[in-house]
């Protein structure tokens, strides 16, 4: 699986498969990331080295980590999430599209946002069922919403405009 993490303003690519990671190209044959239950504490070694890190979650692929006494804050995303974000409009969260757009047929079964309402980024706004699996699609930046132009039941194509944004909001 492939993973983008911005940090910092940079973007690492994070390849994993089984014990086998790619870190921005750099290639570890060992790879682990354990839990020490009921603590935010993960213990992470690449090919023997050894580190400590305090992990938690800060919302919707958002993760706030420390890592040798500074914290730093992360945003992870799947390649799946960014292929529909790619479909649907989603850019850098800081902009944010004007609309977004339903990445593939299917039926809208939840809107869990009204004309006028403030939402923030990684905030859900449409569940649209495609394939039998429900796919929450969610706001790729903080905005106002301008309009919905769907409603749960209703049947929508690819690329069918769900929810507009005040631009700059």
């Amino acid at each position: 699986m492939k993973y983008f993490v911005t940090v910092g303003g940079r973007e690492v690519v994070v390849e994993l498969e089984g014990e086998h990671a790619t870190v921005d190209g750099t290639s570890y044959h060992s790879a682990h990331l354990t839990a020490l239950p009921g603590t935010p504490i993960r213990h992470l070694t690449l090919d023997g080295g050894s580190e400590v890190l305090a992990v938690e979650a800060a919302g919707r692929g958002l993760w706030a980590v420390g890592f040798q006494g500074e914290r730093h804050e992360l945003e992870v995303v799947d390649e799946r999430t960014r292929h529909i974000r790619s479909l649907t409009g989603g850019g850098p969260r800081a902009g944010g599209p004007a609309v977004l757009k339903a990445p593939m047929p299917g039926m809208v079964m939840t809107v869990a946002v009204v004309e006028g309402q403030h939402v923030e980024a990684g905030a859900a706004l449409v569940v649209l069922e495609a394939m039998k699996m429900e796919n929450e699609l969610r706001a790729p930046a903080a905005a106002v919403v301008k309009g919905v132009r769907v409603k749960p039941g209703q049947a929508v194509e690819k690329g069918q405009v769900l929810v507009e944004f005040e631009v700059g909001a």
